[in-house]
């Protein structure tokens, strides 16, 4: 499963709770795209979540 490899955002796990309040296990994954960025001057592509690619912790490759 992919992660972001700015802000290390990657799935988390927990329980989801039924009406009749059965547990069961579910996961949360995060936004991630495979996107082209400017890293040390030469394109790359890599994983961001798109919290990081709104709030511009990158350059995007155009």
């Amino acid at each position: 499963m992919a992660k972001c490899e700015i802000c290390d955002k990657k799935v988390s796990f927990g329980k989801k709770y039924s009406h009749s309040h059965i547990r069961t296990n579910r996961a949360w994954k995060p936004n991630v795209q495979k996107v082209r960025v400017i890293i040390n001057g030469a394109p790359k592509k890599i994983y961001i979540c798109t919290r990081c690619l709104r709030s511009g912790k990158v350059k995007r490759a155009v």
